[in-house]
């Protein structure tokens, strides 16, 4: 198992002074896709910079690809790919020589620099397009010409912050295929920090979720998802008589007006909804098993982040607040 880990790290911190950015990160990320979440300041900027070897640690250790981020800075960067959030490519240079001198930079040979810069500029729909000048691209060009500085030494883990974001439908939509063909035809791994949700739930099989420097949650998101099943209902007439009614039965029910969503904990709950309704005279216009989204489930965590993570045993203990979780402690949630 420990072979198949792109990154772990051990009681990893970072202090600028008195301000801990990164506190006692344990970390363990499979190879594949993982989605690197938090809100700004969560310390996902550094924790980057610290696992690339840009900057050094305060305390703890860490492992890249297998390199040990303290001494191997530079190898652990030859073999990674990186596609920075910010504007980082000459708008007066044209696509496929920017991509080229992104592969000598790396150290590769002139010449097979440049038949790769074909290569992948192809690869990320550019094939048309990478003579023009960068300056004459659109945002979505622009955003695969870097994907394409990441890609041209075919490294084994990439690490892409904000691949997508200002993208419209049709870039973004490429953007999400590329990286996801990326990993599961080209068997490469990929990192991605971003704030958009459905696409890191769209690429990603995994998660890491920081809070103030500290880890809230790791693991699998479809874990995280079977974590909290519900039943969502549609009510017209009768809605807060219903609502008292299933509390009343000891049901966990959120309700957002004349919508209401209940704790699927029992084989019976549909029963009970439908008995509950029968019993007050509520009309329920429409019922289906209601799946959070990772953006659901990321707001539902970010709610309880205010203070010190709870266990999850602690979160599960009231039904009616059970939504309202970080991960189980077997997926790395659990008091810091």
């Amino acid at each position: 198992m420990q072979d198949d880990l792109i990154i772990k790290t051990t009681n990893l911190t970072k202090s600028y002074g008195p301000h801990v950015a990164l506190n006692k990160l344990n970390l363990s990320v499979p190879k594949g896709a993982t989605g690197l979440l938090g809100p700004n300041g969560a310390g996902k900027s550094t924790f980057l910079k610290t696992i690339l070897g840009l900057i050094q640690t305060t305390e703890g250790e860490g492992t890249v690809l297998g390199l040990n981020i303290r001494t191997q800075g530079d190898e652990i960067r030859s073999r990674i790919g990186y596609m920075p959030e910010y504007d980082c490519l000459n708008p007066d240079m044209e696509a496929i020589h920017q991509v080229r001198y992104s592969g000598e930079l790396l150290g590769m040979n002139p010449t097979i620099a440049l038949a790769r810069a074909h290569e992948t500029l192809q690869y990320v729909g550019l094939g048309e397009q990478r003579y023009r000048n960068i300056g004459s691209y659109s945002t979505g060009m622009k955003q695969a010409t870097k994907l394409a500085c990441a890609l041209i030494h075919d490294p084994e883990l990439i690490i892409a912050d904000e691949p997508s974001n200002g993208l419209d439908i049709s870039a973004r939509n490429y953007m999400i295929e590329t990286l996801t063909h990326t990993v599961k035809t080209g068997n490469r791994s990929v990192l991605m920090a971003s704030h958009l949700m459905d696409d890191v739930e769209r690429v990603c099989e995994n998660f890491i979720l920081l809070h103030k420097g500290k880890l809230a949650a790791q693991g699998r998101i479809e874990d995280l998802k079977a974590f909290d099943r519900e039943i969502e209902i549609h009510v017209w007439g009768g809605a807060s008589r219903l609502e008292e009614a299933m509390i009343a039965r000891g049901m966990g029910v959120r309700r957002e007006g004349r919508v209401m969503r209940i704790l699927h904990e029992q084989e019976d709950t549909t029963s009970m909804i439908l008995q509950c309704a029968a019993d007050v005279g509520a009309q329920i216009r429409r019922m289906h098993e209601y799946e959070a989204s990772l953006e659901d489930l990321f707001l539902s965590i970010m709610e309880n982040l205010g203070y010190e993570v709870k266990t999850s045993e602690d979160l599960l203990s009231s039904p009616a607040q059970a939504r309202k979780v970080d991960a189980p402690g077997y997926m790395g949630g659990g008091s810091a």
